[in-house]
């Protein structure tokens, strides 16, 4: 009885649990970072998107040679001395000598009255009359383009001036003394030889210093046309000089060009232009006709900030008298070698060594003697190994890799104590090659290149051969990167 009271009077023990001593399973921790290398290259293989390669294949080049360009002529504007109803006897596009008859003026306009009531509307033409037009309607037709439906209009007015001409003739053949009463009638001569236009357009005294771009983007709009047009800025109109219309004094009569030399003004690229300006004479082909010239070249840098080439001729003025634009196609030499896309191409650093430098062992192996220190501080030399990228024979200096040598590094000469500082660099073009398994820069020379490809001189001591693997994007490798799929 007294045991349990003493028990009773006891505090209860606190009881703790134990812990269990850790145990590191290492097969778990291994096999735990086994796990996730792998799959950390899973997911890398799975996100990586492998460069794609492109095929080197020999091509030319396609680029656009046609364009549309201003005729610019010593042109001279005659204008009628005294007021009348003016009446040609030339044909629009016909050689004058000086001397020759080329308009009259009819001061009461009595005169085509006159010789309606002699023919009372029956004219007959002769062969030679038929032939001419004849000859003008099949020009016409084998030159006709219907998406230059305007040459339809120059060809109205040409045939216009042939009525008139031959009308004209024959109605001044048959004046006799008699008529008198029909008042006075003024005949005029061309002052100098020349070619005869019935035309204007406002650019006869412009230069091709003065040519810009918005004149070839004006509107073309002749005199008969119903459109209305607000801004004249925006329009390029064609003012024929018709026959038998009255004129005021100082009125333009018709135009004369005097010289065989004349130019087409084309707007160019300012590379497109320098290749033209080194060819210094291109062959042009006329679209018009398909008629093939040399004209030489001369760069424009006009005041609207665009480059221009003026093509100079000294033939066929006459041939395209009539036209004040025109659409040439420029025969080049097509450039041939390898074709490759322009998203290959990239740029990539070097350093530059003198040759008495470097032991050039091979086309693309080389190897230099660079300075180095041992732990004693005594100077020593270690060869290094490298490939070359390219060579300028001008300065006899080899294209070496950044990633070998640095800037700074001292090299040695062979058989001298003469030192070179490693510190001259320079760019080169090229694209990445990747027959090796890895992105190896290629130097490449661009022979001629339009928005999508390049043309790059075949058989060059560092570049590339036909059937080579490149890169297709640049900008998706780095130098030397190891590429796989």
């Amino acid at each position: 009885m007294a045991h349990r009271k003493a028990q009773k009077g006891r505090k209860p023990a606190k009881i703790k649990k134990y812990r269990k001593p850790l145990n590191l399973n290492i097969g778990m921790i291994i096999f735990s970072a086994v796990f996730i290398y792998v799959a950390y290259f899973v997911v890398g293989y799975f996100k990586y998107s492998p460069p794609k390669p492109y095929e080197v294949k020999e091509g030319s080049l396609s680029t656009n040679t046609i364009f549309r360009g201003i005729a610019l002529r010593n042109e001279a504007i005659v204008t009628a001395p005294s007021a009348g109803y003016i009446n040609y006897y030339l044909r629009e596009g016909e050689r004058a000598a000086k001397g020759d008859m080329v308009f009259t003026i009819d001061e009461t306009g009595r005169l085509n009255e006159h010789m309606e009531s002699i023919y009372q509307g029956q004219n007959s033409l002769s062969s030679g009359e038929l032939a001419e037009f004849r000859n003008e309607i099949v020009n016409f037709m084998h030159g006709f383009d219907p998406q230059n439906f305007s040459s339809a209009y120059d060809f109205k007015y040409s045939i216009s001036g042939t009525v008139l001409k031959l009308a004209n003739a024959d109605m001044l053949a048959n004046l006799t003394e008699g008529s008198a009463d029909l008042g006075t009638i003024k005949t005029f001569y061309a002052p100098d030889t020349g070619v005869i236009t019935y035309w204007i357009d406002g650019y006869e005294s412009l230069l091709p210093e003065q040519v810009t771009e918005d004149i070839f983007e004006k509107r073309v709009v002749y005199d008969d046309a119903e459109d209305v047009i607000d801004d004249a800025k925006e329009v390029y109109r064609k003012t024929q000089l018709l026959g038998t219309s009255l004129a005021a004094v100082g009125d333009p009569a018709y135009k004369m060009s005097t010289d065989e030399n004349w130019s087409v003004v084309i707007p160019v690229e300012a590379g497109f232009g320098a290749r033209l300006l080194k060819e210094e004479y291109v062959k042009i082909r006329f679209l018009k006709n398909q008629y093939e010239s040399w004209a030489s070249v001369k760069l424009l840098h006009n005041s609207d900030g665009n480059t221009y080439a003026q093509l100079g001729l000294n033939n066929s003025m006459v041939t395209f008298v009539s036209e004040r634009f025109l659409e040439i196609e420029l025969i080049l030499d097509e450039e041939t070698g390898l074709k490759i896309p322009n998203s290959a191409i990239a740029q990539r650093e070097f350093f530059l060594v003198p040759k008495e430098f470097v032991l050039a062992e091979d086309t693309s192996k080389a190897g230099v003697m660079r300075q180095t220190y041992l732990e004693d501080g005594t100077i020593s030399s270690e060869h290094v190994e490298l490939e070359i990228y390219s060579y300028d024979e001008e300065s006899e200096e080899y294209y070496l890799d950044t990633d070998v040598l640095g800037r700074g590094d001292v090299l040695l000469k062979l058989d001298s104590q003469e030192t070179y500082t490693v510190s001259k660099s320079a760019t080169l073009i090229g694209v990445y090659n990747m027959n090796k398994g890895y992105a190896d820069f290629r130097e490449i020379h661009i022979l001629a290149q339009n928005d999508e490809y390049a043309i790059v001189q075949s058989n060059t001591r560092y570049g590339l051969n036909v059937y080579d693997n490149i890169v297709l994007n640049a900008d998706s490798v780095d130098a030397d990167q190891f590429i796989y799929e």
